[in-house]
């Protein structure tokens, strides 16, 4: 798999926590970063994916979360 480089700038304490965390779990920091940035994508591709359809949803009577959990429960 082909890979590329990013640079980041982090503030002292989030480069602080990233450290620790990276020590105590005995990955690497670009190795938990990695997994943040994926797990960030996946939220915001959620977000988007539930903006476009809300108005689908809306137009057939699903105004709430629990009106889907209903529908599917």
């Amino acid at each position: 798999m082909k890979t590329s480089a990013l640079t980041i700038r982090l503030d002292r304490e989030l480069e602080r926590q990233l450290a620790a965390l990276a020590k105590r779990s005995g990955r690497s920091r670009s190795d938990i970063a990695r997994d943040a940035l994926r797990r960030q994508l996946a939220i915001l591709q959620f977000e988007e994916a539930r903006r476009l359809l809300m108005p689908f949803a809306e137009a057939c009577g699903y105004l709430t979360d629990e009106d889907v959990f209903r529908a599917v429960s």
